[in-house]
């Protein structure tokens, strides 16, 4: 059996492969080795695959957030080799999963705009040029993270038109001195900055937040994918949530850039579970 995990900071999507090709499906919490340690990675693991812990399982795929490294990937095959021994396991980032779901076998740009955000350019079997992301404090243009850090800081800024204020005030209820905890002292910060682009597309419609996503959006194209070599001559795809659920904005952005967006996922596992099954 197959077991194919795409995995970000706020959740981990599972599919389940047997032999003849049929495919279940299960859902864990987020899991980022720069975050959290093996043996705590294993318990998530353990918990959201409950029901197949006892499977054959022969061959692990397992894409996810900051397993660039040699060392990330490291504390990720350990904790899954925990539960799985005899298990084949390959470890790959966030991006090849992208590139592979949305690309499959064709040039493309494949970008995520989730909780973070990140970029590449793929020849069909390779990434060929990534932008730095830079990560949640530095980089991140276009994503959840973003989006949530520009709402608080607005907000706390005395920026936000008083509708829109008065709205936080009733959904969140939260002080300053709660917001800063949560961000400087949390654990995961950026899955809790990144819960406030709920919010956002909550109140879209708004003059105020539409443009505060169009500019987001608009920065992520001019400091991500405008960087690649011929990047109006192939086809931009995107998945992750933001991208999902902006897609109106996002291909809008797109094509006033002279860009042409293509495929637009909630998630890469569907993709990677068609790839990997081929």
């Amino acid at each position: 059996m197959m077991l194919i995990a795409d995995s970000g900071s706020t959740k981990t999507a599972w599919r389940i492969i047997d032999p003849k090709g049929k495919i279940s499906q299960a859902v864990s919490k987020g899991i980022n080795p720069y975050y959290m340690k093996s043996a705590d990675i294993a318990a998530s693991i353990q918990e959201g695959l409950s029901e197949y812990l006892d499977a054959k399982i022969t061959e692990v795929f397992f894409y996810g957030a900051g397993c660039s490294s040699d060392k990330n990937k490291e504390t990720i095959s350990d904790a899954i080799s925990r539960l799985y021994s005899d298990a084949t396991i390959t470890i790959n980032h966030d991006l090849m999963a992208a590139a592979r779901a949305l690309c499959g076998h064709q040039k493309g740009i494949a970008c995520i705009l989730g909780t973070g955000s990140n970029s590449c350019l793929y020849d069909g079997e390779s990434i060929v040029e990534n932008v730095t992301s830079m990560g949640y404090l530095l980089g991140d243009e276009g994503s959840g993270n973003m989006l949530g850090r520009m709402l608080i800081k607005r907000y706390f800024k005395q920026q936000l038109p008083d509708e829109l204020k008065a709205k936080f005030d009733e959904r969140f209820q939260l002080s300053k001195s709660e917001i800063l905890e949560r961000i400087y002292q949390g654990e995961m910060p950026i899955r809790f900055l990144a819960s406030f682009a709920k919010f956002i597309f909550q109140h879209i419609q708004h003059p105020y937040f539409y443009q505060m996503v169009y500019d987001c959006f608009q920065e992520f194209f001019e400091e991500n994918v405008c960087k690649y070599t011929g990047y109006k001559e192939v086809p931009v795809h995107f998945t992750g949530s933001v991208a999902f659920y902006f897609s109106n904005i996002l291909r809008k952005v797109g094509a006033e850039l002279g860009i042409t967006v293509g495929i637009i996922s909630e998630d890469p596992i569907a993709g990677l579970a068609l790839y990997h099954s081929k």
